[in-house]
């Protein structure tokens, strides 16, 4: 530990002696303490661990180390933790198609023609990030649309949300889509108007009849895939991720960094349903491995899907969709045997739940099986972007975390209203009232769904503005969070939903020095200066593995 720690500072210091703790001195630093309160220091010792040993404020005598790093007057805070992501999914967009970028159907077919030309040698061109909402298309696009940009090879692309896909005509002859191809439970094949014949869509679950064809990564490239989704993550300055509906395959992936000396990124692991559970873990969470990089924590579990392809579980239809409710992708009774099977396990269940029926569902679910299994579960509730008002005072009860990503409120505002008409917001995207009814929150992104970037999310939980101020005041402004409890969220708070409280999420004494340096203070920033703030150096167990420079 002592030559990695040496070996990485001495990448942009002065020779030392080896074998040393290390002081890092003239830093404005930041962090939240036992209290949930901010505490600024000027400088921390790091042990030959890679934990603080000594958080040092103005005026502390320093202590006599073999080194000293000068942090040149530069802002400190903790390492970013991201408290819902897909990290394997950031690596593999990262070497595929990236189509969020993209403002119209026309746009989006230039780019794919692009990429394809570009990769004549992909048997499959594969991608994500569409947005029929985003283009005023008003409709889904369809496979006739994709074969005008690539007829010679199947194309499969995801939507932004990761709850639909969009297949050209060689990928559904591939997959043997027709129009007798039925809508298996929890998903729908979008059908041409007047016809069975599949438009080109997935829906949820429908995704299956479409994934199974494509053929899966090779063990090679999931490992160039996971170390780009770090060199991702260290650049916006997280050191830390709960990662969502890990396969054994990814799983696998990871230890393999962590054998090789190359893990870097903390990882709480929720596995992808739980026969990924039982692969990876057997009957119990995994301990802590590899320095506490890695952690199989729990389960990952869907109750529906998203408002953007109106998949999202609503206890009445949609207001631009009459008759269409979403889709449960799963019982009641179904979600309650795999909750107790979990708990059994002490493996922690996070529930994917966006509509007010699917989050009732969860959250009484929750109610009702807790009271046979008493203790700190900390049962979470992925998303819980609209919830009634009358259930959201569930959320208080049996430590029910709500782990939400704040710059889905800013993305999905518009698209949230005309989906469901202005009588049904009161419970939308209820950070602060969640909060003052007792729950718990962490915070996320859900990359790649939306960009990793933390201080987006910062800004968006304290502010509900985009990036452009809009709207005014914020939308709904009574249910923003104040800056230091959105910090919380996306360090403390988000360990805390991950049980590493203690180990890492906040620079004090016997945690991991895991720490950012960026070039502004989060807590004093105007929202566009902290939308806009530069990570210079990115650390992790006292080692750095990010440099701007």
């Amino acid at each position: 530990m002592k030559r990695k720690l040496l070996a990485a500072l001495l990448a942009c210091t002065v020779t030392t002696p080896a074998l040393a703790d290390v002081l890092i001195d003239n830093v404005e630093g930041l962090t939240i303490d036992d209290n949930g309160k901010v505490k600024r220091f000027s400088a921390l010792v790091i042990d030959d661990d890679g934990k603080i040993a000594q958080i040092l404020e103005r005026g502390d005598k320093k202590p006599q180390t073999d080194f000293r790093e000068d942090g040149q007057g530069r802002v400190m805070i903790p390492g970013l933790i991201d408290a819902h992501a897909h990290v394997m999914g950031i690596g593999i967009g990262a070497l595929t198609l990236d189509l969020s970028d993209t403002n119209t159907l026309d746009e989006a077919l230039t780019k794919i023609r692009a990429f394809a030309a570009e990769n004549e040698a992909r048997p499959w061109i594969l991608g994500r990030g569409w947005n029929q909402e985003k283009w005023g298309l008003g409709r889904f696009p369809t496979a006739a649309e994709l074969d005008s940009a690539v007829a010679d090879r199947p194309v499969y692309l995801q939507r932004v949300d990761g709850h639909a896909g969009w297949a050209n005509s060689l990928a559904m002859q591939a997959a043997g889509i027709t129009a007798a191809t039925k809508n298996p439970s929890g998903g729908r094949v979008e059908r041409l108007p007047g016809s069975q014949a599949p438009s080109g869509v997935f829906v949820d679950a429908a995704e299956e009849l479409m994934t199974r064809a494509i053929p899966a990564p090779r063990p090679v490239e999931r490992d160039l895939a996971f170390a780009e989704a770090q060199r991702v993550l260290h650049r916006f300055g997280i050191t830390a991720v709960a990662d969502m509906g890990t396969t054994i395959e990814d799983w696998q992936a990871y230890r393999r960094a962590g054998d090789a000396g190359t893990l870097t990124l903390r990882i709480m692991a929720y596995a992808g349903g739980p026969e990924n559970m039982e692969l990876i873990a057997g009957a119990r969470p995994s301990p802590w491995l590899y320095e506490d990089k890695l952690r199989l924590n729990g389960v990952k579990l869907y109750m529906d899907g998203a408002l953007g392809s109106r998949g999202a579980w609503l206890k009445r239809p949609y207001a631009d969709d009459p008759g269409n409710t979403g889709l449960p992708l799963m019982t009641g009774a179904q979600l309650r045997n795999i909750l107790v099977r979990a708990a059994q396990g002490n493996f922690q269940p996070a529930i994917h739940a966006i509509g007010d029926a699917a989050d009732a569902e969860v959250l009484n679910a929750i109610t009702e099986i807790a009271e046979s299994f008493p203790g700190d579960r900390r049962w979470r509730v992925e998303h819980a972007q609209i919830v009634d008002p009358a259930d959201l005072p569930l959320l208080g009860q049996h430590g029910i975390i709500a782990s939400m990503q704040p710059v889905h409120q800013t993305s999905d505002r518009l698209m949230a209203e005309a989906r469901l008409g202005p009588d049904r917001l009161e419970g939308a995207y209820a950070w602060n009232t969640i909060l003052s009814l007792g729950g718990r929150l962490a915070f996320g992104s859900d990359a790649p769904v939306e960009s990793p970037d933390p201080f987006a999310g910062l800004a968006a939980a304290s502010t509900r503005m985009d990036a452009n101020g809009q709207p005014f005041g914020g939308w709904r402004p009574q249910d923003r969070v104040n800056r230091e409890q959105a910090l919380a969220g996306f360090t403390s708070d988000a360990a805390f939903a991950g049980f590493a409280e203690g180990r890492f999420g906040r620079l004090l004494p016997g945690e991991r020095a895991d720490f950012v340096l960026v070039d502004r203070d989060p807590l004093l920033a105007t929202p566009a200066e902290l939308r806009a703030t530069k990570v210079l150096e990115t650390w992790v167990g006292g080692r750095k593995v990010y440099d701007a420079d």
